[in-house]
């Protein structure tokens, strides 16, 4: 986590930065994540209620595909434009209609990577009902996508994690008020 000024994927501009694009670069923390996310997904949507898992565009293809290979599903990932040769298609790997696929990013801001993801995914035939994320900076991304009909299911809350970092010293009050006042402004 970083403070200062930082324009986001969305357009936003936000006071602090989370890249956990970093987290493959740390074989045992990225290990542990997967091993999270795989384990909130199997309590928390079902095994049973998808039939293949698909990686957002970019940070959640990474995390997507070491979960889908752990819990043994077959891996999609969505690209973030349609390519202009080869099968020109914006989402690769094996999908049929009427596939169940759940989505895994690492983390919501504005929704708008998910969105379009989903549209992608429905738009080639597959069922997108739920979304697992690592962080939702709770900034209105979760509202926004699910008055589409998606489910979604945060592992962590910004809020909370501000707070645990706060108390084990990690970061200031300064900070904490920043972080908190983020969510506060941007939450809808």
């Amino acid at each position: 986590m970083k403070f200062g000024v930082f324009k986001l994927s969305s357009g936003k501009v936000s006071p602090y930065y989370i890249d956990l694009r970093v987290v493959p670069s740390f074989p045992d923390a990225f290990r542990e994540i997967c091993a999270f996310y795989g384990e909130y997904i199997t309590s928390q949507v079902g095994l049973e209620n998808f039939d293949r898992i698909a990686g957002v565009p970019l940070a959640g293809i990474p995390f997507a595909s070491q979960v889908a290979y752990n819990l043994r599903k077959p891996f999609l990932y969505v690209r973030k434009a349609v390519r202009h040769h080869g099968r020109q298609r914006r989402v690769e790997g094996i999908l049929v209609s009427g596939d169940r696929v759940l989505l895994v990013d690492d983390l919501i801001t504005t929704g708008l990577n998910l969105k379009k993801a989903a549209e992608s995914i429905r738009a080639e035939g597959g069922v997108v009902t739920d979304v697992v994320a690592l962080l939702d900076r709770e900034e209105g991304g979760k509202g926004k996508i699910e008055k589409r009909g998606v489910k979604i299911h945060a592992l962590l809350q910004m809020s909370e994690v501000a707070n645990t970092l706060y108390e084990i010293g990690a970061i200031d009050e300064e900070s904490l008020k920043t972080i908190m006042k983020q969510i506060k402004n941007n939450r809808i």
